[in-house]
């Protein structure tokens, strides 16, 4: 699956993962596919750094680590984010994050 392999990678200290994000929203969850990163709404405001927290706290809890294993690499500040998240494989955080219903649906 290589649109799988664009959005989440393995690498020494565990799973980089692209991320765009949709603040204020009813609630935190993972949509699908949105070009080639995961569509997150998160059910936060963009201020102070909240949305990156209740991101970090939804990944986090989705891939069982602690949220100090989530570190957001790139994009603090902008709705596209490169994760690091520790201790995980690529596949794994697939599994986890991913809703069911659109594992293998691409969007564009």
């Amino acid at each position: 699956m290589n649109s799988r392999r664009a959005i989440v990678q393995d690498s020494k200290t565990g799973a980089v993962l692209l991320v765009h994000v949709q603040p204020k929203a009813s609630r935190t969850e993972c949509v699908g596919i949105h070009g080639d990163a995961l569509k997150i709404r998160v059910a936060a405001r963009p201020l102070d750094g909240a949305a990156n927290d209740e991101l970090i706290r939804f990944i986090a809890g989705r891939c069982d680590v602690p949220q100090a294993s989530v570190v957001i690499q790139a994009g603090a500040g902008g709705r596209r984010k490169r994760l690091c998240v520790k201790g995980v494989t690529a596949a794994a955080v697939w599994t986890r994050v991913m809703p069911t219903a659109a594992i293998g649906v691409v969007k564009t």
